[in-house]
């Protein structure tokens, strides 16, 4: 039988007492390594200048960035000083936004076109999805695809998830990009897949959301809209809120796929996002919604610009990066007010996510990458790597 000493008694509660009062800090996730509030003033630390900048989302880890750029290129960057740490150049074209952990960075793209005719009865693959090693952006294995990935890559424990162009949702093993399972539905997907309780949620074309079990590939429901399902959905307490083109923000129930709720905006509904217990909603009609999880609309605020990029949430606001602003807009999620803003010195043309690594936080613009964090006596760097 176990037996403690006074003193390692007295230790353990006062560590767990450190612990309540948040004076010491527990290991986080990759996802989690976030200190940075959207409210308090936030300046440019520093630029990354690029004439090369697409519609994807760069991948992160817990403290760099992995930029997608133009002609199969991928740049790493140290997230706190923009550092220039490697430039992996695959060809063709990135069809996906990447995602990273700790060791890899997965990569699909898009074979530059052949005009050679395939064999008779043979289909030419256009697709590529590549693991490139951390510390080079060495490819550490490569798996040729019938078509390419299109949307957003997901990372889940071992599994590597990705929708098709080919009407296909796959899952990879990420050690090795052997296909552990993939269920064909017909229908393209260009949409972010999402894991939770053990379901992987995928939007297709068509407008259906699809709950796959994650183990199997198996599919569990499917849910149809009017609309093209491209955004993530959100999941919170079981329940599934995803937008659809035909206007609509629904929540359905994640076990069986039933509706819940569904309201009406002025537009398609690209990005849906929790923060707390609100649940917003961005249309394409330049309006941002807030929601209550029971489907009460609290607040409803216009912006310049239409918003297709999912926002960036912490605990004191949201940030969406609206097409056609020339700043990122920060509202508050009681009441959807204009809280910040993060001044870009360009039109926003691009569809790519904001995202935030350690106190950074990050905005690509047509011509690079923007790191805003809370101002300093250090003076911003500029750096400059492709004409």
């Amino acid at each position: 039988m176990l037996t403690f000493t006074r003193t390692q008694v007295l230790s353990c509660i006062l560590l767990l007492a450190a612990i309540v009062a948040n004076s010491i800090s527990l290991p986080r996730s990759p996802m989690a390594h976030v200190d940075v509030a959207l409210s308090q003033p936030l300046t440019i630390r520093w630029r990354y200048e690029s004439n090369f900048t697409l519609n994807l989302t760069p991948a992160f880890d817990s403290e760099r960035i992995y930029l997608p750029l133009a002609s199969g290129t991928i740049v790493a960057l140290r997230a706190r000083d923009g550092q220039l740490y490697w430039r992996s150049e695959m060809g063709g074209e990135l069809s996906a936004s990447p995602v990273a952990d700790e060791r890899t960075v997965y990569v699909g793209s898009e074979m530059q076109s052949d005009t050679t005719k395939p064999a008779a009865g043979l289909r030419r693959a256009t697709g590529t999805l590549r693991a490139l090693g951390r510390e080079g952006g060495v490819t550490q294995w490569m798996r040729t695809l019938a078509m390419p990935l299109r949307g957003a890559l997901a990372v889940s424990g071992n599994k590597l998830i990705g929708g098709s162009q080919d009407g296909r949702v796959y899952a990879f093993d990420k050690s090795t990009g052997q296909i552990i399972w993939s269920y064909f539905h017909g229908a393209r997907f260009n949409g972010h897949p999402v894991v939770a309780d053990g379901r992987i949620y995928a939007g297709s074309e068509d407008g259906n959301l699809l709950a796959i079990d994650e183990a199997t590939g198996k599919l569990l429901w499917r849910y149809r809209t009017k609309g093209p399902v491209r955004g993530p959905v959100a999941v919170a307490r079981g329940i599934v809120h995803f937008g659809s083109g035909d206007g609509y923000v629904y929540s359905l129930r994640g076990e069986v796929g039933r509706l819940l709720w569904r309201k009406r905006t002025g537009a398609g509904v690209e990005a849906v996002a929790l923060a707390g217990d609100t649940l917003l909603v961005a249309s394409l009609d330049n309006f941002v919604y807030g929601f209550s999880l029971s489907g009460k609309r609290l607040w409803k605020k216009q912006l310049v610009g239409r918003i297709s990029a999912q926002p960036l949430t912490t605990a004191d606001g949201a940030l969406f990066t609206p097409l056609s602003s020339v700043a990122g807009v920060v509202l508050g999620l009681p009441d959807g007010r204009q809280i910040n803003s993060l001044p870009t010195g360009e039109e926003i043309t691009t569809s790519a996510s904001p995202i935030a690594v350690g106190d950074a936080v990050l905005l690509t613009t047509q011509h690079g990458l923007l790191a805003f964090a809370r101002p300093s006596d250090a003076k911003p760097t500029s750096q400059k790597r492709d004409q």
